[in-house]
């Protein structure tokens, strides 16, 4: 008896590479800029280098924003 078509073996394109993984220093990279973005909000906030001020708050969430970028790309 024939094999029916749903059986038979059909193509089957050869698996992705898997990319490399980051470095170790990648991690550093990264919570560098978080770190710098919570402390420039906490001193902006306590003002104890400077006066309370919108652009400070917006350096440090721009901060925080760039170590996000930087997470989406760690293996």
């Amino acid at each position: 008896m024939p094999k029916s078509r749903s059986k038979r073996r059909r193509y089957q394109p050869p698996p992705r590479p898997r990319p490399k993984p980051s470095p170790g220093w990648y991690g550093a990279v990264v919570m560098t800029p978080i770190g710098a973005g919570i402390v420039t909000i906490i001193l902006n906030y306590t003002g104890i280098i400077w006066e309370v001020n919108n652009v400070a708050l917006w350096v440090g969430i721009a901060l925080i924003a760039v170590g996000f970028a930087l997470a989406t790309r760690w293996r």
